[in-house]
């Protein structure tokens, strides 16, 4: 029988033809956590950026599980840098059944939030979270794409004494799970490498006022300040650091190691003055895969990488590689898959140690020139 264009009955064999397709369709939803909005909200703009250019590309290339091609879906959610929001947003994306999370930015969000996608069985990769506490909670589907801050903090310690000479250091950090557990990780390794520590402060991450920290930091005359804590904090101190007469260095780690921290700081930081460390970096033989993302992101976007969105690229590629090995999206039969993954992303190689944490991760030095960031060297 011949129907003509149209006809009801074309019409019932075309959607029954759609539903057939659709079947053979299975979306899988991989939930993303960072701050999107509050002082950080550019971080986290630019992680779930690398989250969705790994999402588009994944489907564009096509992906087949259990006999059924996958569509890769982002549900995004927003934790203000809060740990009482992160766990919030932990719990809706647990109740969405997602298949695995990126997430979260900050170790004090990562850390509270990692007890609920435990507890509902989720793996989670976090790609900027650098507390030690995190991967040592014993979860099995916890896991992390850069060093943690025992490496970055030991980097810089021996850094400071060996290149930089410094002999008394004062140490400033902002109460939260980053920044007091990276200062306290450069504490040790100063320490260790014989520097003094000839004072301690502490503000908080929404703190704009340093006049009685700094004046107090003053009197102790440091060769160096370290400061644990973000770049939006980070501006307002050097240019307090400044008015009050204080040319010392400032060393921190990949909080305030981003291309915002010149304009955050105005004129109150000057060239060579900042020294910092970000989780993660590529050697020689490794640039150009990841020179191609930068020029990818910003076509896409309209804008530079900020610091994170190649981890979150590679942390979103390695799950879903995981996935490919064992032939299915649901956690219980990928995660096996994702602890002994070894996968070349445009940050390096990333595999996983018996913890969650990067094998051999990388570290890359920075200070700053003529208001961009430049590269000292990378490390491990």
């Amino acid at each position: 029988m011949r129907f003509k264009p149209h006809t009801p009955a074309l019409m019932i064999l075309l959607l029954a033809a759609a539903t057939q397709a659709g079947a053979q369709e299975q979306i899988v939803k991989i939930g993303h956590v960072a701050p999107l909005s509050g002082q950080i909200a550019h971080l986290g703009k630019d992680n779930e950026n690398g989250a969705r250019m790994a999402i588009d590309v994944l489907n564009a290339k096509g992906v087949t599980l259990g006999g059924k091609k996958v569509k890769f879906v982002l549900l995004t959610e927003d934790d203000a840098a809060n740990p009482q929001q992160a766990t919030a947003a932990a719990q809706k994306l647990a109740d969405a059944k997602v298949n695995g999370v990126i997430g979260h930015l900050n170790s004090g969000t990562t850390i509270p939030a990692s007890k609920i996608y435990n507890d509902n069985g989720i793996p989670q990769i976090t790609p900027s979270s650098t507390n030690p506490k995190y991967t040592l909670q014993g979860y099995k589907g916890a896991f992390r794409v850069v060093a943690n801050d025992a490496q970055l903090g030991g980097a810089l310690g021996r850094y400071a004494a060996a290149t930089i000479k410094a002999k008394n250091i004062a140490i400033i950090d902002d109460r939260t799970a980053y920044g007091q557990g990276v200062a306290d990780e450069f504490a040790k390794a100063a320490k260790a490498a014989g520097i003094t520590i000839v004072g301690r402060q502490y503000t908080n991450d929404k703190a704009t006022d340093f006049n009685a920290i700094l004046t107090a930091i003053k009197g102790k005359n440091p060769d160096l300040i370290f400061f644990g804590g973000m770049d939006a904090v980070a501006g307002p101190m050097l240019r307090q650091m400044k008015q009050l007469g204080i040319n010392t260095k400032l060393m921190g780690g990949d909080g305030i190691c981003n291309e915002q921290l010149p304009a955050l700081a105005g004129e109150g930081m000057s060239d060579g003055q900042v020294v910092c460390a970000e989780a993660g970096g590529v050697e020689e033989s490794q640039k150009k895969g990841l020179e191609t993302f930068h020029s990818d992101y910003k076509k896409k976007f309209g804008a530079e990488v900020k610091i994170y969105a190649p981890y979150v690229y590679d942390a979103v590629m390695v799950m879903a590689e995981a996935m490919k090995k064992a032939n299915s999206a649901e956690p219980a039969k990928y995660l096996p898959e994702l602890a002994k993954i070894n996968y070349q992303g445009v940050t390096g190689t990333i595999a996983f140690d018996q913890h969650g944490d990067i094998k051999n991760g990388t570290l890359t030095l920075y200070t700053f020139k003529g208001g961009k960031r430049s590269q000292i060297a990378v490390t491990k």
